[in-house]
């Protein structure tokens, strides 16, 4: 795949690597599993008082977080798996994780996943894959959950609404797939 720069960048040297890898499922049992799974390497060795030397290209951090949703977006479980840390006590944890059950991923949901779980309870790269898990669980999820609101009675706008600038209420996406819910922009005219 080529990348497309604005500016040649400046010389420069490789030094580290972060790779996330999201997974959007669909299970048999009417639930979704959404997995993210993060990895950071080094291109060169360091010393680590609990591993030894990591050599370069070895796992300093890898990480799964696996949530198990409804169609409602409501998580049901959530696993967590540290194959790869640079400490042994980075694993405890995920134990505060599974306080993220019953917690809707929606508006606001970041800000209550964080008052659940302390920081000094987690691991900053586990949290941090919440972000592209929530993202990943609509994109997966969105052909459901639409196909169900067109089967039920109108219940108001739809809940994508709003969440970005292509599907701002006053845009001409909206104008098109939602006509009933586009309002104009007064600039329009």
């Amino acid at each position: 795949m080529k990348r497309m720069n604005r500016l040649p960048p400046a010389d420069r040297k490789h030094l580290h690597t972060r790779s996330i890898q999201c997974l959007g499922y669909e299970r048999d049992d009417g639930l979704w599993d959404i997995e993210a799974t993060l990895v950071d390497h080094k291109t060169y060795g360091i010393s680590n008082h609990e591993r030894g030397e990591i050599r370069p290209g070895d796992a300093i951090h890898e990480m799964t977080v696996r949530l198990t949703l409804d169609l409602d977006m409501v998580i049901q479980d959530v696993d967590v798996a540290m194959p790869s840390t640079p400490f042994s006590l980075c694993r405890s944890a995920s134990k505060a994780m599974s306080r993220l059950v019953g917690l809707k991923i929606g508006g606001g949901w970041m800000r209550e996943a964080r008052d659940r779980i302390a920081r000094t309870e987690s691991c900053t790269h586990v949290m941090e894959l919440l972000g592209p898990l929530s993202t990943t669980a609509y994109q997966t999820m969105h052909w459901a959950i639409e196909e169900r609101e067109k089967s039920q009675p109108k219940r108001g706008a739809p809940a994508i609404l709003d969440q970005c600038r292509s599907l701002a209420r006053d845009s001409a996406v909206v104008k098109i797939m939602w006509p009933e819910f586009h309002e104009s922009n007064p600039g329009d005219s």
